[in-house]
């Protein structure tokens, strides 16, 4: 049985080496995603969130695997974030910070699935956010983006060139929300390692 792995067959959007912004065209996505505020660092909300997401991301994996004969590599944790201030981002103010948390999904993955292993994980673990996960789906069409090789602290800098300088010189625009892809799990890697894919929807200035 091949494992159908969206790192291998979204090579572009999930292993970029472009270490400055670059324009790609990131194709419609589903996910199981949380939606939140508040400081990822302390926020009690953010762990809820993050821990329902994997946790009915695996009981999917395993149910189409056993009832469909279809396996797949659970994807990374995403993010995308907003704020009603652009300069919440550039001076860490984090506690103005919304979010949704995201797990990509096969195409075949049905929002039927999604019920079906949301109602089995709580009845085995009753996280409190289980009921919150929703599938939805994201498209982002052409985005700037580029891998940001470091502290999720020090990726204000590659922000400021975006918004200060790349979409000035491109004639763009931002359209939709600041998008994060962690390619590295920080429990176990070096803040000075960390792998993390930044990524802005844009449009033209004329439209």
């Amino acid at each position: 049985m091949t494992r159908y792995d969206i790192k291998r067959e979204l090579k572009w959007v999930y292993a970029p080496r472009n270490r400055d912004w670059e324009l790609v065209e990131v194709p419609a996505q589903r996910f199981i995603a949380v939606d939140g505020a508040g400081d990822p660092n302390t926020s009690d909300d953010y762990a809820r969130a993050v821990e329902a997401l994997y946790t009915v991301a695996y009981a999917i994996k395993f149910t189409s695997k056993r009832a469909l004969e279809r396996d797949f590599v659970v994807g990374p944790l995403e993010g995308l974030w907003w704020s009603d201030r652009y300069e919440a981002f550039t001076s860490r103010a984090k506690d103005e910070w919304r979010w949704r948390m995201l797990i990509s999904q096969p195409d075949w993955i049905t929002e039927a699935a999604v019920e079906d292993a949301k109602r089995t994980t709580m009845a085995k673990k009753g996280l409190p956010a289980i009921p919150d996960v929703q599938l939805r789906t994201l498209e982002e069409g052409t985005s700037a983006q580029l891998l940001h090789v470091g502290s999720y602290d020090d990726e204000a800098p590659a922000l400021a060139r975006l918004h200060d300088a790349y979409l000035a010189a491109h004639r763009l625009r931002p359209t939709g929300h600041h998008h994060e892809v962690y390619l590295s799990d920080p429990r176990r890697t070096e803040p000075a390692r960390l792998r993390t894919v930044l990524r802005q929807p844009v449009l033209p200035v004329d439209r």
